[in-house]
């Protein structure tokens, strides 16, 4: 995957991580649509470019469109374009964000929150890849590749009636589901060292380490804004550290949201009582081995004797969560 982008969002050595771009490049072989699936800041848009980068289309243009953001009066006018004196204002014709994306690719972002009438207005060009601009009477054939993007659930939304199932089939020839960062293991520590990295060459400063404090924390907060949230925070915390490691200062915003319950212990109401038991001794185990490693420094015969366990059984325990000794060692 090394002609993947490297940004950060496409840094990660996790299963779950590896498994998302193992699918993602088979994906971007075929010429057809994809439903990208995942939360707020998760990576949806550059797992959409990478799959354009990677596909048929790379040299052609890849064009981004929020549909959260466009008035559901402008939709139509937005994707197709108008002709000239198609309403009061169009004085002169205009082509839409399709003949934009002409012989690439159309991203459609948050294409959870289009209209009844808009999702008509898309449902009706993917099903033959025609359209006619507002105003005009031409019919125009488009050659662009539709990847869209969604938040939340939308087997739920075809459910309650807000999502139309036969547009869902339509964009979901492929699907991906990229990770959030609270099931990354320790992708965050990673990705907290890149951005540290970056940040130290964009303004000109000298590379710090993490701390092990802040090792702990990334590995144990929740990350409801993803990498997103990841990228923003560790930026603000390296350039306002004046000490030779970083530490996180907790702020009233992020301290309400660590007493929120970790959605890691939240059970589904599918799991029996096993597989639910089961999945919060999981979380205990791991919290704990945490806690182990931060007290210890790292030191994973300190943690052992700490724990009251052998030091190789309590070896195996970290290598089955993914923790690494060498992350909370002070350097």
């Amino acid at each position: 995957m090394s002609s993947l982008p490297k940004d950060n969002g496409f840094i990660g050595e996790s299963v779950a991580f590896q498994e998302m771009l193992s699918i993602l490049a088979r994906v971007a072989r075929y010429d057809t649509t994809v439903l990208i699936s995942g939360e707020t800041g998760s990576g949806k848009e550059m797992a959409a470019r990478a799959i354009h980068y990677q596909g048929q289309r790379r040299d052609r243009p890849f064009i981004p469109v929020n549909c959260g953001a466009l008035p559901d009066h402008l939709v139509e006018n937005e994707l197709f374009g108008h002709a000239r004196g198609a309403y009061t204002d169009a004085r002169e014709s205009q082509i839409g964000l399709i003949a934009q994306a002409e012989g690439g690719t159309l991203f459609l972002d948050e294409v959870d929150t289009l209209t009844a009438k808009a999702q008509v207005s898309l449902l009706r060009f993917l099903q033959d890849g025609q359209y006619r601009r507002l105003g005009g009477s031409l019919i125009e054939k488009a050659d662009v590749r539709v990847v869209a993007a969604c938040n939340s659930d939308l087997s739920q939304a075809i459910d309650e009636g807000v999502f139309r199932a036969d547009l869902y089939y339509r964009l979901a020839a492929m699907e991906l589901q990229v990770p959030p960062l609270r099931a990354r293991g320790q992708d965050a520590v990673l990705l907290a060292r890149h951005v540290v990295a970056e940040a130290a060459r964009q303004y000109h400063l000298a590379v710090k380490e993490l701390h092990a404090d802040t090792v702990n924390w990334l590995l144990g907060y929740a990350w409801p804004g993803n990498v997103r949230e990841l990228q923003n925070r560790i930026q603000r915390e390296f350039l306002l550290c004046e000490e030779p490691e970083i530490r996180v200062r907790e702020t009233a915003p992020d301290s309400d949201r660590r007493q929120q319950p970790d959605r890691r212990l939240a059970c589904p109401t599918t799991l029996n009582f096993n597989e639910a038991k089961q999945q919060v001794l999981q979380a205990f185990e791991r919290g704990q081995l945490l806690r182990l490693m931060s007290e210890s420094a790292g030191n994973v015969s300190s943690a052992a004797r700490l724990a009251g366990k052998e030091r190789r059984a309590l070896g195996k325990l970290l290598k089955k969560h993914g923790i690494a000794p060498e992350n909370f060692r002070h350097s």
